[in-house]
């Protein structure tokens, strides 16, 4: 029977944040904006297209401590963080009060999302020690995409597009056309990994950051 694969959050930077159960359910959505000029009189108009809202995922985690007795909140805590304003991200300047909190990225086996900011968190303790202690927590978790990305897109495994994906972590000085040889063999399957990731500059990779790679046919 192959290992459990277990869910964890990456916060940007690299940090880990594992989920101590895996959820049951994952919702993803997106929204596409229509709007149409009525007029009196007139009957139905038609629609313009006016731009997409980022897309949003949805997760209910659950915390459990209740074997160690430890806090729940060293693990609850660490989510919360994410929607702290972190000055070590590269552009903030407080003299301006530009800041912002970290991005996050969603991983569960070859499942990735796409980097993700934390718009709504609710968190409720579900069980305490004799001491007051939280030992039990429920948490409902809602990411919204923060780039663009094509992280849920569709894929049709007979296309020869995406299958499951692979993660490399992006090292100074790579660029896309050898990332592409190493996976592939083959360094003009780059433009696949800049579709797959939504890379507009395949020349501005940042290192330290997760490229998807997708399983193409006979690789």
């Amino acid at each position: 029977m192959p290992a459990l694969e277990k869910a964890f959050l990456e916060i940007e930077g690299g940090e880990r944040v594992p989920c101590l159960f895996n959820p049951e359910s994952i919702s993803v959505g997106r929204r596409n904006n229509w709007s149409g000029n009525p007029m009196p009189g007139k009957g139905v108009p038609k629609l313009r297209y006016s731009g997409a809202d980022s897309g949003w995922m949805r997760l209910d985690l659950m915390f459990d401590t209740t074997d160690v007795g430890t806090a729940v909140t060293r693990h609850t805590g660490k989510i919360l963080g994410l929607m702290d304003v972190d000055p070590s991200l590269a552009g903030t300047d407080e003299s301006s009060n530009n800041g912002r909190p970290p991005t996050v990225t969603f991983h569960w086996g070859d499942l990735h999302s796409f980097t993700s900011v934390v718009t709504d968190l609710g968190l409720t303790f579900t069980y305490f020690s004799s001491a007051g202690v939280p030992l039990r927590a429920q948490m409902q978790l809602e990411l919204r995409q923060y780039e663009p990305s094509k992280a849920f897109g569709p894929q049709n495994p007979t296309s020869g597009t995406p299958k499951p994906h692979r993660v490399h972590r992006i090292q100074p000085g790579e660029t896309l056309d050898r990332i592409s040889a190493r996976y592939y063999g083959d360094s003009t399957r780059w433009r696949a990994l800049a579709v797959v990731n939504g890379i507009e500059d395949p020349l501005s990779l940042r290192p330290g950051s997760l490229l998807s790679v997708p399983r193409m046919d006979g690789t």
